[in-house]
């Protein structure tokens, strides 16, 4: 779930790349990259950390130029170590291309060795996106029979991609001399959004991974790019775009309305706000039907992502609202942190449970999804420690039975408290008196609820279903075995890997949950 950021203004826009990147920081902390265009050469400057600590005074004044793009990285494929890692990615051929990427690819492997092999292009790290910069800058060639390029002739190298390309991904790209290309996967699984902005009487131009980017640099939010739909602003402002595969089906994924978006942001015409207050109303009326309010005394956030839905279960239940939690904002966020002892380390220096809210209350805490367990186990701990006679625990998401492949970095079967384990096994793992999920059903509809035109998600670590076809039983145990054999997290920058297997079965036509 990384971030990514692309701008064409009138001016220069180091400034306002960085100032983007700082609000898509919860995208990806483990690395930062700007690159931009002066004339017909590139500047870049990249690095491992977060966006104030890879970026210093002399580094924004070597990035000359009107036109730019910027990354925040997740890891999900490649070195999580390994600055080589870092977007963008640069080829020097044809005409010069610079690419940044959210998502994963998952035929990754195979596209590596046709690069190789057929293409005799040598690729240097085991990031996707060095990958699909080579794929793209292949298609290019390809697409144009002089050296003159025009935006038919990108247009067609984007359809190749389309074609030899499955996984997920929104991309970024400069072309030396010519401008900025943005473009979606024929699912739209990542999200990609594009905002405009006056300067006298000439448009700016602004893509991103979410709107909250766009509003927070002074550009006004446009619309959503569509899937397999590229958008090409040339360096004279000018704009093109075009859907660039003949089959399209937006299956956005259910998991950036879930906990990986910020609330202030709009992904597909859905305020991420409003569909976790939704999400709520339908976790309250699971509650209900399973307890009776008169058993709880408080309902509680585990702050920050699951705020509105714990706050619609206290309205619905008719329970008060209390925030027993205290979060410290300077330590990383415990999903996206390599290492399982690390990880259960940090949540005692990030979370403090406050007594006076607990104690001799029967609690009901609410969060945005349980993955490993681990969080939720030293959240229940800290409950009771603090003077709760009794935690009941509800998860705004259902429970995680599958890899995630498309761009969060789930972890292996082995390490998902719901893999192979009941409710009741679960509930006893992590502590609690009693389990409540919400259920996948109400999770769709809660987002179809405000925009009913989407009619179906990508949410296969709920369901099973890998709406790209080519993940199989095969390609999760090869995964599996990848990232035991390295520990950090395996290849794509472009997003994170979670893969394992889950609680049940898949079957390759849409690889359905049994």
């Amino acid at each position: 779930m990384c971030g990514i950021v692309g701008i064409v203004s009138q001016a220069p826009v180091n400034q306002l790349i960085y100032d983007s990147l700082l609000l898509l920081q919860h995208r990806g902390q483990d690395a930062a990259g700007i690159a931009t265009a002066h004339g017909s050469a590139f500047y870049m400057h990249k690095g491992n950390g977060m966006v104030r600590d890879v970026f210093r005074t002399r580094n924004m004044r070597a990035l000359p130029g009107n036109m730019g793009i910027g990354h925040v990285r997740y890891p999900t494929a490649g070195s999580a170590d390994s600055e080589d890692e870092a977007q963008p990615f640069y080829v020097n051929a044809p005409f010069g291309i610079i690419l940044a990427h959210n998502g994963n690819l998952t035929n990754y492997e195979s596209l590596r060795h046709e690069m190789v092999m057929r293409d005799r292009r040598h690729i240097n790290t085991s990031s996707d996106t060095e990958v699909l910069v080579n794929v793209f800058a292949d298609e290019l060639q390809r697409a144009t029979s002089d050296i003159v390029l025009d935006a038919a002739s990108v247009f067609k190298a984007v359809e190749g991609v389309h074609r030899r390309v499955k996984g997920s991904y929104a991309v970024v790209l400069l072309i030396a001399g010519f401008g900025l290309v943005a473009f979606r996967d024929p699912h739209g699984i990542r999200p990609l959004c594009i905002g405009k902005r006056l300067n006298e009487s000439t448009s700016e131009w602004m893509v991103a991974s979410e709107s909250v980017a766009l509003e927070g640099s002074g550009f006004c939010f446009e619309r959503d790019i569509a899937p397999s739909e590229a958008v090409i602003i040339c360096c004279d402002g000018s704009i093109y775009a075009k859907q660039c595969a003949p089959i399209v089906s937006l299956t956005p994924c259910i998991f950036e309305y879930v906990y990986l978006a910020r609330p202030d942001s709009c992904i597909d015409n859905v305020p991420i706000y409003e569909v976790r207050l939704r999400m709520g109303d339908y976790l309250a009326e699971k509650i209900l039907r399973e307890l009776t309010p008169g058993e709880i005394d408080v309902v509680m956030p585990i702050p920050d992502s699951s705020r509105p839905a714990a706050m619609q279960v206290a309205k619905r239940l008719g329970v008060p609202y209390r925030e027993g939690f205290y979060k410290n904002r300077y330590v990383g966020r415990t999903f996206i942190m390599p290492g399982q002892a690390v990880r259960k380390k940090s949540v005692r220096q990030k979370l403090n449970a406050m007594p006076v809210e607990f104690r001799g209350k029967c609690v009901l805490i609410v969060d945005d999804s349980i993955v490993r367990g681990t969080t939720s186990s030293e959240i229940v701990q800290m409950a009771r420690d603090a003077g709760a006679v009794k935690v009941i625990f509800a998860s705004a998401a259902p429970p995680v039975y599958f890899p995630n492949v498309y761009g969060i970095d789930m972890p292996t079967r082995s390490e998902l408290v719901a893999h192979g384990r009941t409710l009741e096994e679960i509930c006893s793992i992590i502590g609690a008196d009693h389990l409540i999920y919400q259920d996948v059903a109400d999770l769709k509809q809660a987002v179809r609820d405000i925009n009913p035109a989407l009619k179906q998600f990508e949410a296969s670590c709920f369901d099973g279903v890998y709406v790209t076809c080519d993940v199989d039983m095969d390609y999760l145990d090869a995964r599996e075995a990848e990232r035991k054999l390295v520990k950090s997290p395996a290849r794509g920058d472009g997003e994170a890997r979670r893969h394992d297997e889950g609680g049940a079965q898949l079957h390759l036509q849409h690889s359905l949950l049994d």
